[in-house]
Order: C-alpha cells, then sequence, then structure tokens
C-alpha cells in the first residue's frame, strides 16, 4: 500500500520542482506584500483567470501627483499569479496609471512572444520559464491587469 501512494506523490513533487515553478517562484508566493483591501480605496479591480480560476483583487489611491500612494491586495490564485502579484505590489508605489497600463502592455507582449526582452519591471524575467505554457500567461497577467484598471479609474475620478 505504501508503495502505490509514494508512485502517486512522486509525479506532484517532479512537476514543483519543474523550471515552472523555481525556488523564486516560490519564495515570492510565500512573501507579497500589502495583502489587505483599502478601507476606502479611490478604485478597485478584480481580474479572474478563467482557465484556472486564479483571482487577483487591486484597490489604489493615487496621491495629488497622480502617482500610486497605496495599494492593497487580496490575492486567490496559483503560486505564479501569487509570485507575479508580489512582484507588482513590492514595485507599485510611485507608479503613474499610464506606466502601469505600459508594464501590462509589455507583460502582454512578451508572454505572446511579441518582444523578445521581458518588460521593464523589477523581477519579471523570473517568468521566463513559463513562456511557452501559454495557458499560465492569464494568471501571471492578473495583477498587472487590475493595478492598470484600478490605477486609471482612480485617476479619472480624481479628475471629476
Amino acid at each position: 500500500m505504501a508503495g502505490v501512494g509514494a508512485r502517486a506523490f512522486v509525479p506532484y513533487i517532479a512537476g514543483m520542482e519543474a523550471p515552472l515553478y523555481n525556488t523564486e517562484i516560490l519564495r515570492l508566493a510565500a512573501s507579497i506584500p500589502y495583502q489587505a483591501r483599502l478601507a476606502q480605496p479611490m478604485a478597485w479591480s478584480e481580474k479572474r483567470s478563467p482557465i484556472c480560476g486564479s483571482r487577483v483583487t487591486v484597490d489604489v489611491d493615487l496621491g495629488d501627483d497622480g502617482r500610486v500612494a497605496a495599494i492593497g491586495l487580496l490575492v486567490r490564485a496559483c503560486a505564479l499569479g501569487q509570485a507575479s502579484s508580489s512582484l507588482l505590489a513590492r514595485h507599485v508605489i510611485g507608479k503613474t496609471p499610464d506606466e502601469l497600463a505600459a508594464a501590462r502592455d509589455t507583460l502582454t507582449a512578451w508572454l505572446a512572444g511579441e518582444r523578445q526582452a521581458p518588460p521593464d519591471w523589477p523581477g519579471l524575467d523570473v517568468f521566463t520559464p513559463a513562456l511557452s505554457v501559454t495557458a499560465r500567461h492569464p494568471s501571471i497577467r492578473l495583477a498587472f491587469e487590475a493595478a492598470a484598471e484600478a490605477a486609471a479609474e482612480a485617476r479619472d475620478r480624481a479628475k471629476g
């Protein structure tokens, strides 16, 4: 009986050791900053991956200068979605809505093979092993899509 259980467990471990789920991805997934919704955000957006059901909600407040001043996240996603959320959260404060839209767009283009270099956002090259796994791309994009949408909405509301 123990042999059957061991054989059933080995493919799972092997899958987790695959380059797609490397140590850095798992470290990022386990350390997402700003994991609390803002009490009264200027705007928020929730994005969901239809393939795996991963979901990321991003709350945004902009400062008087139009840059992200506060962010809150609710992340219910796979390791790749969690890692992407972590990278977004680590570098989003101080970004403009246009910078977030550009990051979203270049991430999407890179994952789709429309550009060779990873986006100019710190750490996104960690997803290089996922380039050939197109089913995982929506999860990787979730946080950037939600942040760009929320920031644009906050900007539009601030303009009145």
